[in-house]
């Protein structure tokens, strides 16, 4: 027998000696009441009892176990600085290698006001009856961009986040929240774009405007509660986020970002679907789009169903003809949905979407980060 085989026996020996002992394995025999150094760290014996009681009788927790809601949310709240800060630095980088940089924040809607103005306002003839019709559109896309894109980036934040979830001691709902205020800071360069837009086309600046702030705060709210609900969906369903590209182009087309919803109900498909009409307009993107407009455009509060009295004489005139326009006539038609009532729809869509987003969110804690 040559050496090297009775040193591999040996070795083998001793490994299996020191399983026996009920000691870790490792090359040579500890001693009685030895410990070894491994990485520097002084190996001891197991405990006798299961590791799980051993670690209840001494405190000790997995590091990614799911604290209770009320620790989770202090525990959020104390890493705020960590949220604006992630967000701000991703929302810098995110267009850096573009030669125009973060312009593409506004090119891109811009482009898509241009296509949907296009096909919707010239070749289809959707604006008919709708005053303004450019601001209109440009509102509504911009709006609704700001969710669309909120949701398509949470969608994806625990698979693209996995080296950080990883490395760092974090609450995980600190990701969909950064990136839907990465979108937010977007969104105020948007808002910027489309005053100038609005302006040019002749809408007054009027205290209405004001009313746009806690319409899109309500909007946010609403897009942190739906981003916790996709990010969690994304990271367990690995089609999610190819799928979600399809479902929100349905959802834009049924939210009267192209044509009115509020009105609606006077056409031909709305006198013979009442209560499909009511659906879409009390669909959340239709009602934080229609109360920015409303907030935003003077001719949409003049136009708006329900603002006036409902007189079907003068309701029958709208939307007239392209040399007599009526635009105005249909403020005196039968409103499906009171124009008072949406601010409390809005309200409740963004506490429902934040409360049901948040806990779906929690309840996978421990399992973001694994395989």
């Amino acid at each position: 027998m040559t050496d090297d085989k009775r040193s591999r026996r040996s070795r083998a020996a001793d490994r299996a000696s020191a399983r026996e002992d009920g000691r870790l394995s490792a090359p040579g025999r500890l001693q009685q009441g030895e410990d070894v150094a491994v990485g520097g760290v002084l190996t001891a014996d197991l405990p006798a009892e299961p590791l799980a009681e051993y670690a209840a009788a001494n405190g000790l927790r997995p590091s990614a176990a799911r604290p209770p809601v009320l620790i989770y949310l202090r525990q959020l709240w104390n890493r705020w600085s960590f949220i604006m800060a992630f967000a701000t630095a991703r929302n810098i980088a995110m267009y850096t290698e573009a030669r125009l940089g973060q312009l593409w924040q506004v090119l891109t809607p811009l482009l898509n006001v241009a296509v949907y103005w296009l096909i919707f306002g010239v070749i289809l003839n959707t604006s008919k009856g709708i005053p303004d019709f450019i601001s209109f559109l440009v509102v509504g896309v911009f709006v609704f961009n700001f969710t669309q894109r909120a949701f398509i980036s949470t969608s994806t934040v625990i698979t693209s986040s996995l080296p950080l979830i990883r490395a760092l001691q974090f609450p995980r709902a600190a990701l969909p929240l950064a990136y839907v205020i990465i979108e937010l800071q977007q969104m105020f360069l948007s808002m910027a774009v489309l005053i100038v837009i609005i302006l040019i086309n002749g809408e007054p600046v009027t205290w209405f405007w004001l009313l746009a702030i806690p319409a899109l705060l309500l909007q946010t709210i609403f897009n942190v509660g739906v981003g916790m609900f996709v990010a969690r969906l994304g990271s367990t369903v690995n089609d999610f986020s190819q799928l979600l590209p399809f479902l929100l182009r349905t959802w834009m087309y049924l939210s009267g970002v192209l044509f009115s919803v509020m009105t609606l109900s006077q056409s031909a498909f709305g006198k013979a679907h009442h209560e499909l009409v009511a659906i879409l307009q009390l669909n959340p993107a239709s009602i934080y789009i229609t109360l920015v407009r409303n907030a935003m455009l003077l001719s949409q509060r003049l136009s708006a169903p329900g603002t006036k009295p409902t007189n079907a004489r003068i309701c029958h005139k709208w939307p007239g003809t392209p040399q007599h326009p009526h635009y105005y006539a249909s403020a005196y038609c039968h409103a499906v949905i009171d124009p008072g009532h949406l601010w409390y729809y809005a309200i409740g869509w963004a506490v429902v979407a934040l409360i049901i987003g948040f806990f779906f969110f929690w309840r996978a804690e421990a399992k973001y980060g694994r395989g």
